[in-house]
């Protein structure tokens, strides 16, 4: 199987999405750099109270990162893209899973990724392609 080596720069997303996919871009870009166990941390305390994101939602998120941003679309800006998008479903209310984990099939490649009702979004591979080793899915509220 071979992979892409540039992603879709998605055109058509509405310029309030765009304004705030580029508020995340930052703190994503940030957050990059931190330390796995860090990274987690920092993840669960901002995904509190957010309901999960639908898959168009998480969808929607991702396309406005990399619609926004050259290093999101391209092929090794899986990280901040996956922390942009999982930041942008929070400011709407919402949080996917937000997994980094390594491909199952040579060759060996680590990559992050979000996830939607226990599917990868906008990867274009099936769902079990990659192996999961860290995630922060959203916490389902008491009563749901």
């Amino acid at each position: 199987m071979t992979t892409p080596s540039a992603l879709d720069r998605p055109a058509g997303v509405p310029p309030g999405r765009r304004l705030a996919a580029r508020l995340v871009l930052v703190p994503a870009l940030a957050l990059s750099f931190l330390p796995p166990r860090h990274l987690r941390r920092v993840l669960e305390r901002v995904r509190r109270g957010a309901r999960p994101a639908s898959p168009a939602q998480a969808a929607a998120a991702r396309e406005a990162l990399c619609a926004v941003s050259l290093r999101c679309a391209g092929p090794r800006g899986c990280l901040p893209r996956s922390l942009g998008a999982a930041l942008l479903c929070r400011l709407h209310g919402t949080w996917p899973t937000w997994c980094t984990g390594v491909r199952k099939v040579p060759p060996f490649s680590a990559h992050a990724w979000i996830e939607a009702e226990g599917r990868p979004v906008g990867e274009g591979v099936p769902d079990d392609y990659f192996a999961r080793l860290v995630t922060v899915a959203p916490v389902p509220r008491a009563g749901t």
